[in-house]
């Protein structure tokens, strides 16, 4: 793939999976374009394969057929340690139920993927006291999950999932754990990500979070039927 605007580029993208004797048609050919800057949600009915989506561009998965290119290069053949990598330097991930380290403050949460990607000292802490910042949680870098309300830690997460200036940000129902107020809060710190030039795709059944996107992708049964 070369780079031309493209950061995401599905062609005829299969996904089986066997349960027990019988198998399953995940996605069943998708082929979409999702272009640098792009605010993109998919949105469907539960079992449609919006999921199975998000993790075959997050290189967390592997499709049956087809082929899947990030940022300019094929994820869809990558041995496990150079798909562990390139999520590392490339996506950021953000999810329904924020898995922070309980016994990290919110600072260390942060810091942590920078560490794992070798990250000098000073820069990691600057970059996260910074992203600290940009989502709103000065404050509260010292305090630990379990001392911050669920908004917050979806603050903390999706700072987390920017430490390492990915080139991408994938959200999987980042306001289904969220009341209608603190989920609107997240929804404006995504429009605010976009404005500053975050790529994102998230994966809502939130119809306010879906209508806050650039554009809508809905699927079912496996298939993009509108994009």
């Amino acid at each position: 793939m070369t780079d031309d605007g493209r950061i995401i580029e599905l062609r005829e993208v299969k996904r089986d999976y066997a349960v027990g004797a019988e198998r399953v048609h995940a996605l069943r050919g998708v082929t979409l374009d999702v272009a640098r800057r792009d605010y993109v949600a998919v949105v469907g009915p539960s079992g449609c394969g919006k999921s199975t989506l998000l993790n075959l561009v997050g290189v967390i998965d592997k499709p049956t057929s087809g082929t899947v290119a990030v940022a300019g290069r094929r994820v869809d053949a990558m041995r496990d340690r150079e798909a562990t990598n390139f999520r590392l330097l490339n996506i950021g991930f953000v999810f329904q139920r924020f898995y922070l380290m309980p016994i990290l403050s919110a600072f260390e949460n942060v810091a942590l993927p920078m560490a794992e990607a070798k990250v000098g000292t000073a820069e990691r802490r600057e970059r996260a006291a910074r992203l600290l910042s940009y989502v709103g949680l000065s404050a509260r870098e010292k305090h630990r999950p379990a001392e911050l309300s669920g908004g917050e830690q979806q603050r903390v997460a999706i700072a987390r999932a920017l430490a390492n200036e990915p080139a991408l940000l994938l959200a999987d129902e980042p306001t289904g754990e969220l009341d209608a107020r603190t989920g609107a809060e997240i929804i404006a710190l995504f429009e605010k990500l976009n404005a500053d030039g975050t790529t994102i795709v998230v994966v809502t059944h939130d119809e306010d979070l879906a209508s806050a996107a650039r554009r809508k992708i809905h699927m079912r049964d496996g298939l993009v039927v509108d994009a």
